[in-house]
């Protein structure tokens, strides 16, 4: 062979080797325009579930707010009559002992009492 054609074989195998790396670089770079294509779809994806995520939590705070409003009268009322409990319980608890030393009879009286205020219309 002449140095010509050695020259033109190692052109050949050099057009070979280059070819074959432009080819293994354009698979690669196929495969991560894919990939991202999936991750910018995942990401819109999660997106999209925390804008819903984030509008259901308003919602939930909004009817938080509309029923913490509407029970606030009823609140307000058990508010009252917890008072008025809590002062017949005070009441009852300072007044000193229907039967001086004996528990049991003093407890007895108390309910007795109880049960006749009870009675009343």
């Amino acid at each position: 062979m002449t140095p010509g054609q050695y020259l033109l074989a190692a052109s050949v195998a050099a057009n070979a080797a280059l070819g074959w790396a432009y080819l293994g670089q354009r698979d690669e770079t196929t495969a991560a325009r894919g990939e991202t294509q999936a991750m910018q779809q995942q990401r819109d994806g999660i997106r999209s579930a925390a804008s819903a995520c984030s509008a259901g939590v308003e919602d939930l705070a909004q009817a938080g707010k509309q029923r913490a409003a509407a029970a606030a009268p009823a609140r307000q009322a058990a508010a009252g009559r917890a008072a008025v409990h809590n002062a017949k319980a005070d009441a009852i608890l300072s007044a000193p002992a229907a039967v001086p030393g004996d528990a049991c009879a003093s407890a007895q009286a108390r309910v007795d009492d109880w049960l006749k205020g009870r009675a009343r219309p």
